[in-house]
């Protein structure tokens, strides 16, 4: 099973490592558009990140974040830590890699595929330095950075879908780097967070947004943890149920999976 990802904003970052080998990072059909992209980013963010406006506004950053341009304009360099250890938003919170057995985080790494507007997808063991740039960026050479990876992550997710099931747990801006079509979109199943209440006796079910990264994080982990890596979406399913979750099948091909949660 492949369960993609998206990154966090916020990042940790290396100390006193080696800077990232793009040769060595998976997904090797990327390495081209990770040197155009990377190149453009660290040449637009050069100078003096007190006065580089241009490039605060390209990031859609503010006057007091000028830190994450320099950050940029030191990418060749600048230290490189695993990927799964840079990316500390809510759902890497919640996923806990650090915390895992060994077995589990062994799964991890052959598992799950973060989408990145720098890098394309990484594995979590990828050594990558911290960086800002999301998928709604317009570089000035390359465009919209989201629209820029389809063609690139085409190629490389022919091979790197595999042939099990694939679980999208991806934001919306990063699902438009790479669409599944054909035989990888009928095995590819999307999951919704759904929180029910029960109001004046009735329950009502409303999308979960601000812990919806937090469960989805719970989710992968605990697949981690019971070594459930289904081969088919039905499977997926029936080892969510019986890690304890209330799944319900949605859409005519029952790939949109409900997760309902009483609790948030």
């Amino acid at each position: 099973m492949l369960v993609l990802l998206p990154p966090s904003e916020g990042k940790r970052a290396g100390t006193r490592s080696a800077p990232v080998d793009l040769a060595r990072l998976s997904l090797p059909a990327l390495t081209a558009a990770r040197e155009a992209v990377m190149g453009e980013l660290v040449a637009l963010c050069q100078g003096d990140p007190e006065t580089n406006a241009k490039a605060r506004e390209v990031l859609g950053l503010s006057e007091g974040q000028r830190e994450e341009v320099a950050r940029n304009a030191a990418l060749p360099t600048a230290p490189a830590r695993p990927a799964g250890e840079v990316y500390a938003g809510v759902l890497y919170e919640a996923l806990g890699l650090s915390s895992l057995d060994a077995a589990a985080r062994r799964r991890a790494r052959q598992s799950l595929l973060v989408f990145s507007a720098l890098w394309g997808a990484v594995r979590v063991g990828d050594r990558i330095p911290a960086y800002r740039c999301s998928a709604g960026v317009r570089l000035p050479g390359l465009g919209q950075l989201a629209a820029y990876w389809r063609g690139p992550m085409a190629e490389a997710m022919a091979e790197a879908a595999g042939s099990g099931p694939v679980l999208d747990l991806r934001s919306s801006a990063y699902a438009v780097m790479w669409r599944p079509t054909g035989e990888a979109a009928r095995r590819t199943v999307t999951l919704r967070v759904l929180h029910a209440r029960v109001e004046d006796g009735v329950e009502r079910r409303t999308v979960v947004s601000h812990f919806n990264k937090a469960v989805k994080g719970r989710i992968v982990r605990d697949l981690l943890t019971a070594g459930a890596l289904p081969r088919t979406p039905r499977r997926l399913v029936d080892a969510l149920r019986d890690l304890g979750y209330a799944v319900e099948p949605g859409g005519a091909d029952g790939l949109r999976l409900d997760v309902v949660v009483t609790e948030v």
